[in-house]
């Protein structure tokens, strides 16, 4: 009789394991399902003396690495959430779509649907470089009004007296030279006309130049390229990055140096790696605000 309720007592517990291995494997697999299907807004507020009064309180709309991915129909979730922002600018940080798996008219059906929202700046990213087909990227997002930057910048003025630029700069995969060599001959082409003392921001698709970013002394650069590292640890950060490798130090959020600042959006598509972990894509909104 003891042997019996001992056996008794051996299966219930494996039951047990097996209900609890099985509970575990659901709930990671619904947290990987949400995180990769779901859309996050992170909010952030940049803040300087340089930031012109009339631009206090600017809110803009960071999209990065789309790598085609669709949230709903027609981009709705992503749509959705962008209009409830109200941005007073969209900006699209590179890598709009996936050379892996390139579908141009996937991708714009977005920029058809956020067009009339606020004014729209986008720069390349190593991606647009890849799929060989940048002129027409850059048409198709022109014809829809589309700010395509390349290496340029433009004064952009609420009041008169009251202006700040924005520029932005291809992809340094497009160029012949090293990279660093390739994004300070671009940065320096884009603000060539651009007095010192106006504020600067900078649209360049890799965080990991942010050394060329500072010392070219842009007062905010928004960047994204890094996926978030991929897979993101608690007290550790991102995993791993395309152009920073293991545990990359320019991932997500804000960065600082020498009064530069360097905003990382973890992006929303993925490309190589097709899942992410502890890593929701996100929207980013960033807010100017004036200091004394």
């Amino acid at each position: 009789m003891k042997a019996t309720v001992k056996t008794t007592k051996t299966k219930m517990s494996l039951r047990s394991k097996w209900f609890n291995v099985l509970l575990i494997i659901g709930l990671l697999s619904f947290l990987i399902y949400k995180e990769n299907t779901t859309v996050g807004v992170t909010r952030y507020e940049i803040m300087s003396d340089k930031i012109p009064d009339s631009y206090d309180k600017f809110s803009i709309v960071q999209i990065s690495d789309l790598h085609d991915a669709e949230f709903g129909e027609n981009h709705l979730e992503v749509v959705n959430r962008v209009k409830m922002i109200t941005p007073q600018a969209i900006f699209i940080t590179g890598d709009f779509i996936d050379s892996n798996r390139y579908n141009l008219e996937k991708s714009l059906i977005l920029i058809q649907e956020l067009q009339f929202v606020a004014p729209i700046y986008y720069v390349t990213g190593n991606h647009e470089v890849a799929t060989e087909d940048m002129d027409n990227i850059k048409g198709a997002l022109a014809e829809l009004g589309v700010r395509v930057l390349s290496n340029e910048a433009d004064v952009i003025t609420l009041f008169p007296g009251s202006s700040i630029a924005i520029g932005g700069i291809d992809d340094p995969l497009a160029s012949d030279l090293e990279d660093d060599e390739a994004v300070k001959k671009s940065i320096e082409q884009a603000f060539k006309n651009i007095p010192d003392e106006m504020f600067k921001v900078l649209l360049s698709h890799r965080p990991e130049r942010f050394d060329e970013y500072a010392e070219a002394r842009i007062d905010v650069t928004f960047s994204g390229h890094a996926h978030g590292g991929q897979f993101r640890m608690p007290g550790v950060g991102g995993l791993v990055s395309p152009g920073q490798g293991w545990f990359p130090k320019y991932s997500s959020g804000v960065h600082e140096k020498n009064d530069s600042r360097l905003v990382v959006s973890r992006g929303l598509g993925n490309s190589i790696i097709p899942v992410r972990l502890f890593n929701q894509p996100e929207i980013v909104v960033v807010t100017l605000r004036k200091t004394e």
